[in-house]
This record gives structure tokens, C-alpha cells and sequence, in this order.
């Protein structure tokens, strides 16, 4: 009867490893979907917009 229990609680820690790597992969997704480019981040602003707000 021991033996039941045990292999039940085995498979409820699969289940649930198994939805927290689920979990895992929808917000690495979204982090991806959301992310914005290096390329966009490090644009160098052109001087005569600087020169503009003087």
C-alpha cells in the first residue's frame, strides 16, 4: 500500500515539474517577444537634434 502512495506522489512532482517547465518556456517566449533589439537601444541620437534644443 506504501508503494501506491509513493509512485502517486512521483507522478504528481512529474506533473508538476513538467507544468513549471511549461510555465518556464511561456515566459521565456514572452520575455523574447518582447525584447528590444541591441541595434535600437544603442542609436546614436544625430547632432542636429541635440543642436536643435539648445
Amino acid at each position: 500500500m506504501g508503494n501506491r502512495r509513493d509512485q502517486e506522489d512521483h507522478q504528481g512532482a512529474q506533473a508538476e515539474a513538467a507544468e513549471q517547465e511549461a510555465a518556464r518556456q511561456r515566459i521565456i517566449a514572452q520575455a523574447e517577444a518582447d525584447r528590444t533589439p541591441v541595434d535600437d537601444t544603442t542609436r546614436a541620437v544625430p547632432d542636429r537634434r541635440w543642436r536643435r534644443d539648445r
